[in-house]
Formats: C-alpha cells, structure tokens, sequence
C-alpha cells in the first residue's frame, strides 16, 4: 500500500483507498482494505496484533505512522 506510505500520518478513507488502488471504490468492497491491512501489517509489523507503522484510525480508516 504505497498509498498509505507516500503520505505518511495522513488518514485515509477505506473508499479513498479503493479509489486510489483501483480507480473506482465499489461500496460492496470496501471490506477488501481490511484484509489488504491485515495482510499489510502481517509483514511489516513485529506484533501485528499492536501495529506500530499501520495504524487505524477509528471511523475514519487507515494511516501510516509518521515514524
């Protein structure tokens, strides 16, 4: 998710990252970002039950740490 990396402490909307990856967010599919994520932070992070670099952002969606 280069997306979240670019823009590092920025927040981003499950939709807006459906727009940006796919060109079109499809409501119906919003959920994929969550598996995306979870996928996501399964490699990055050392414990990816407490993310440290992919964080969410509760009601808003998803934002890279700034670290």
């Amino acid at each position: 998710m280069t997306v979240l990396a670019r823009q590092p402490g920025r927040v981003f909307s499950r939709t807006e990252l459906l727009d940006r990856v796919q060109g079109t967010a499809f409501e119906g599919y919003e959920r994929t970002i969550d598996v995306h994520v979870k996928n996501l932070r399964k490699k990055l992070e050392p414990d990816p039950r407490h993310p440290t670099y992919v964080l969410t952002v509760y009601g808003a969606g998803y934002r890279f740490t700034e670290e």
